[in-house]
């Protein structure tokens, strides 16, 4: 035996022993592709393959404010072939699966967040860039009653930023 295959062999032996997994445990957990596709299934959303790789694309970056746009030139950029059209659509079901969050600005730029938990936003006017800001720096004293027949679902604040001149 070479000196080199019984260095191999002494690697081998002090490696972990591979074991079948207990029944009832899942195989593939810790594959992120396999978590993105229980994710969606756990919101109500069959993990088509469009799903599948826009949810990689938006969730395997952490937390981030993107626009459709942005998204769709992701895609384009990684080779994935989809339309505008379905990168809306999916954000959109996305975000009534509770997966993400919607934010209007000005009502022409649509932003989409993947945190999902309850804050606020920073908008830098130059760069149309926003930023999280915690939900316990902002206080909100009063709110006006929602419209009969009506309830408020949430409250945005968002702060536009600008450099001083």
């Amino acid at each position: 035996m070479t000196r080199v295959s019984a260095d191999l062999k002494s690697i081998a032996r002090a490696l972990p022993v591979a074991t079948s997994p207990k029944p009832g445990n899942d195989a593939l957990a810790g594959c992120p592709v396999h978590e993105l596709r229980a994710k969606l299934r756990r919101s109500g959303l069959r993990p088509t393959r469009q799903r599948v790789a826009l949810g990689w694309l938006l969730f395997a970056k952490g937390d981030r404010h993107i626009t459709a746009e942005r998204l769709y030139e992701e895609a384009t950029g990684s080779r994935v072939a989809i339309s505008l059209a379905t990168v809306y659509n999916t954000l959109h079901q996305f975000t009534q699966a509770g997966l993400l969050r919607e934010i209007a600005v000005d009502g022409s730029k649509t932003y989409f967040d993947t945190n999902t938990t309850k804050h606020h936003h920073f908008l830098i006017e130059d760069t149309n860039q926003l930023v999280d800001i915690p939900d316990d720096l902002v206080e909100i004293l009063r709110v006006p009653q929602a419209l009969d027949g009506m309830e408020i679902a949430s409250v945005d604040v968002v702060v536009r930023l600008r450099r001083k001149a």
